[in-house]
Order: structure tokens, then sequence, then C-alpha cells
């Protein structure tokens, strides 16, 4: 699975300095959400509070906003008379995340009348934006996959071209700058063969074996990039596939079970270099390599080079708004403010969803943009856990969750030529996986100087950090350990990278795993599963459909896993799977049963 923290994972606003509680507001002058009247949060002990205006209506011209008489609130929806069992929808969608979004538009690009429901103000769940002080904070990572002119690969492009929607973007030169012990110090360049030279000039005796391990990448990658990407349960496309392109199919079905720690110890043997590929894989999935799928890990290692990293214009937060208005220029409805409580099953299938007022929306099909933990363990009351589930909880845990640190900083403290991100483990690979261990940075206007003031930049910063961490904390003592954590970071990229940083921060506030408790809805604050040991490959990784017949799973617990490319992908897949069991794409009842079967009898292989 793509565990992807740093490779476009995203999280949401956080808490601010201590003793200070800003007012989340949509603001009425925002061109964005234009239905919304400004709401208050109120102050709760050891919470996190949301960032105030939705609006950047000056700065994001270039960017397509949310802007349709779909967008809407449970209360206009209720004066609509868009409730209960009067009006049917084709799908909802529980959750405005990447994933969902996807779903969402691709259904309702194929006729069908889909209803999206988000818990928060805006769209974007783990990919949205905030504004404080003239900055406009991605919540998550600035790096963005899935925005190249080619390939099969390009699914942000391609999920907002299905709508209409087109996003500028800015090429990243480097992918990642590498802090590593030893005085490891490798550029990610986007040309990959001047990578490729500047990892072999610290590893010179093992040039062959850099060169074999990264072929066997772009092998895979090669494969993916050939095929029409769509649902992996839908046999028609499977057959349809192999028969067209029989070699890819059976390149992509070998490496399924494999990882790729082991690959790399085929072919090389310095242990410095080993653990430097083991960081490539931490960035892509938050494990070292041996437990990082191969697949996953070569279709980030080869389309950072192929694709590239493209961040778009305005911040992250624009590709969630732009499908959210695709998705309501299809004829379909996104509401704000709907926080669902419970799914409905009605004779064993799912039929409709219960918001926190008690209001019921219906629809054919249900689908779950919550992490399967929530979706089975909260949305479900009542209903006994799927035996699928419970092997998929065999296989895998919560992965962390993340401290995050927004930062303003005076542009002078930055030297002319640095990188877009960062990745820094200063001392010790063993610290690779540990809580606070490694630092990863980001800093956006390098490519984009607009979301930050004249004469600033901001820093994003974010390490793992567990939920327990954070737990039997009073008020004082929470944000006093926010506080402590945040110095020792800043004093370490202080005296790592930009010495001084300290006295040139203009603006700082710190998240915490209950930051994503709170706003994302998900157990523990985690991103998605990890492996509880060494998996095998992807075998163990769950698809869409789930054991309650009408109830979908899409995101981040989903195949292929997580980061913005991958829920994308997961998006794709389900709704085509979903428009085929609807009527709105060929099926093979027959078939389906079948393959259904034989992949669940494979993920007990895992």
């Amino acid at each position: 699975m793509i565990t992807s923290p740093f490779l476009s994972l995203s999280r949401y606003p956080f808490s601010h300095t201590p003793g200070h509680f800003p007012a989340g507001a949509a603001s009425q002058s925002s061109n964005f959400l234009p239905n919304f009247q400004s709401f208050a949060y109120g102050n709760h002990a050891g919470s996190e509070f949301p960032s105030g205006s939705c609006s950047n209506a000056l700065r994001r011209k270039r960017v397509s906003v949310v802007c349709s008489k779909s967008t809407l609130t449970v209360e206009e929806v209720a004066e609509r008379g868009v409730k209960g069992k009067g009006e049917e929808f084709d799908a909802i969608v529980i959750g405005s995340g990447i994933g969902g979004l996807v779903a969402g538009t691709q259904l309702a690009v194929k006729g069908a009348r889909v209803l999206v429901l988000e818990k928060y103000v805006i769209p974007g769940g783990s990919s949205g934006f905030y504004q404080r002080d003239g900055y406009t904070f991605d919540v998550g990572s600035s790096v963005m996959f899935g925005f190249s002119d080619k390939g099969n690969l390009n699914l942000i492009t391609q999920a907002l071209e299905a709508v209409g929607c087109q996003m500028q973007v800015v090429p990243d030169p480097t992918t990642v700058h590498f802090h590593l012990p030893n005085n490891l110090s490798v550029r990610v360049h986007k040309e990959y063969d001047k990578f490729i030279d500047e990892l072999t000039s610290y590893f010179p005796h093992e040039k062959e074996g850099i060169r074999k391990f990264y072929s066997e990448c772009w092998k895979i990658f090669n494969a993916l990039n050939s095929l029409e990407l769509k649902s992996l349960e839908e046999p028609l496309y499977l057959f349809g596939q192999f028969f067209q392109k029989p070699l890819e199919c059976l390149t992509l079905a070998y490496y399924l079970p494999q990882n790729a720690g082991a690959i790399a110890r085929k072919y090389i043997k310095d242990p410095n270099l080993l653990s430097f590929i083991d960081a490539e894989c931490f960035i892509v999935s938050t494990v070292n390599g041996i437990q990082t799928p191969m697949i996953n890990a070569s279709m980030v290692l080869c389309d950072r080079h192929f694709g590239g990293i493209n961040y778009p214009l305005g911040g992250v937060g624009g590709i969630a708004k732009s499908l959210a208005k695709g998705l309501a220029d299809q004829g379909s409805e996104i509401i704000y403010k709907a926080n669902v409580t419970g799914i409905i099953i009605e004779q064993g299938k799912a039929v409709g969803v219960r918001l926190t007022d008690g209001r019921e929306f219906f629809a054919k099909t249900i689908i779950s943009n919550a992490t399967r933990w929530d979706t089975f363990g909260k949305l479900l009351k009542g209903v006994p856990l799927p035996k699928e589930e419970e092997n998929f909880q065999k296989v895998y845990v919560k992965a962390p969750s993340f401290l995050s640190i927004h930062m303003g900083v005076k542009a002078e403290i930055l030297p002319p030529d640095t990188d877009c991100h960062h990745f820094v483990l200063e001392s010790n690979w063993s610290k690779l996986e540990e809580p606070y261990g490694s630092i990863f940075l980001s800093i956006p206007t390098v490519l984009d100087s607009s979301l930050a003031p004249e004469g600033h930049h901001i820093l994003h910063i974010f390490t793992t950090s567990s939920m327990e961490d954070w737990e039997g904390l009073s008020r004082v003592e929470y944000e006093a350990k926010k506080q402590l954590i945040a110095d020792e970071i800043t004093s370490r990229l202080e005296d790592k990278l930009f010495p001084g940083l300290r006295s040139s921060i203009d603006f700082m506030e710190v998240g915490t795993p209950k930051t994503h408790r709170r706003y994302l809805a998900r157990d523990k604050g985690t991103y998605g599963p990890m492996p509880r040991g060494t998996p095998k490959g992807l075998l163990g990784m769950p698809f869409n459909t789930t054991g309650i017949d009408g109830l979908y799973c899409v995101g981040d617990s989903c195949f292929p896993g997580q980061g913005v490319i991958a829920v994308a992908f997961s998006g794709v897949m389900c709704a085509h799977r979903v428009a085929a069991d609807i009527g709105l794409e060929k099926k093979s009842p027959v078939l389906d049963a079948m393959l259904l079967r034989l992949l669940g009898w494979i993920r007990t292989l895992a």
C-alpha cells in the first residue's frame, strides 16, 4: 500500500499557540461555498480547531472553485425536499476526500445521480487547505503525483478533465532532497540519469546494483502505465486487458506478492545503500523496504521521473474544489456540514445513511470514503464484522498519525537554491521509523510564491506520531508538549538546514494525531493500513466491494493504498465497479461471482 504521508498525504488545520482559539468560518465574501453563512466552533478543551476563511479568490484566480447551486448545506437540502425515501440516488458517497470525489465524479459522468456528504465546510478531506495571516497552507504534503500530460497514471489530470476542469501546475525539478546519516545528501532529480549518477557517486562500488534495482522498478511501472486503469474486480475489463496486453498483465501478477526491500537485496549489498532504499520506501509507505510492496514503490519511484512532480498553482486544495465543482456541473450534489453517523442496512443490504440530526438519505449504493476501521467499527453499529474485514485486520494495523507544523518564515532565511521538499534523518538509521525520528519538510512557496505574504515562505513540517503519545494529558500539558516537540524539531532543522530559523518565524501552528482524528474522523488519526509483519506485496489489500451488499469502500484503506495518486486510482476502480452493478456498464453476474471468490481466496494467502 502507498501510505505516502510525505508523497501527497494531507492533514487538517491545526491548533494554534497556547490560549489562542480562533473561530472557523466560511467567509460570506468568498466565491467558494457561496451558500454557507459564517459559523464558529466553540472552545473545547483538548480539541483542535479549524482554520478561518475558505476564501482565496484573489490568489487563486487560475484555479477552479466550487460555485454551484448544487453545493448545499443540510438545511438547504431539507428546504428543497431532498430527504427520505422520496428521492433515491444512484450512489451516496460518505466523505469528500480525493478518493470519494473521484468515485463520485466518475459515476456522475457515466450518468449516475450522486450525493456526496461531507462533515466539514470544504471538500478535500486530507487534501484541503486553510488560510491564516496572509498564508495559504496545504494541510498536507505538496508532493503531487498524477498531474502530468502523458501516460495512464496521470489520474488527477484525467479525473479533472472528465468533468471539464483544468488546473495550472508548476513542475518541480527535484522530488526530494535527502539529508541522511554519514553526510549522505542526495537530490532526486526529475531527470532519471542525473539522479542515478548522483546516487552512484556516493556508492560507486554498487553502480551495477543501483541500475538493476531501479530498472526492475521501471519494468513494473511501464507495464502498469500501459494499461487502462479500471476495476480489478470487474472480469470483463480484466479479460479484455489480458488479451490486449498479456505480457504486461503477467508482469504485474508476478510482482504482486513481492516487496521492494527483498528485490533490492538481490542486487545491493552495501548496508548504507540499503538503508537509503529503506528511506525511499519510507516516504512512500512509512515502513521500510522489506514491508513496502514492490508495485507501489515502483509506481512512485518511476513516475517522479516520467510524469514528474507538478504543484497546482494556488495550492493543493484546488484539486478537491475543482472536482466538487465538476460533480455539481454534472447534475449531482455535495452537501457540507453533513456528518454521517450510521449506514442504514435493510435485509442485509446497505440502502442509506443517517446524519447527526437524524435526517436520512437513501441510494442504490453506498460508498464510504472513511477508513475501513471507521466504516465497520462506527458507521455499521450492531452489524457483525464481515469475514473479509476480519482477515484484513489480521494482516494490517492502523498506521501511525503525524505531528505537523505549519510555519511562516522570513524569506531571507532560505538560500536562493533551496529545494521544495526535504527529508531529514541526521545521525542514526535506526531512528527512521521511530516517532519523531525523521522529518519531512515541504516549502511550496518555492514553486508558488503567491501562497505567502511578500518576503515570506511557508514551511510545512511533519513527522510520525501516535495517538497514545497524546492521550491522558490535561489541556496545559497538551499545549506544553506540543510546544516542546515543535521546539525540538525546529532546532533540528535550524542545525541541519537553516541557521537562524527560529528568529525568522512569523507564524506557527502545531497539529497532533488528535487533530486528524477530530477533523478527518479517522480512528486514532491513522492514515490507513500498515502491515503487521512482512506482507506478501499487495495480496492482502482489499478492493472496493465489501461483505455487505450495496456497500463499497474507497480511499486509503483500499487497494492500492495511500497517497493522492493511489486514492484516485481507488476512486476510478470503485466507480467502474459500482457503475457495472447499477447497470451503467456491462457486467457478467456469473463471471463477477467467480472473480470475487477468486480474489477473496487470493487475499487469504497474505
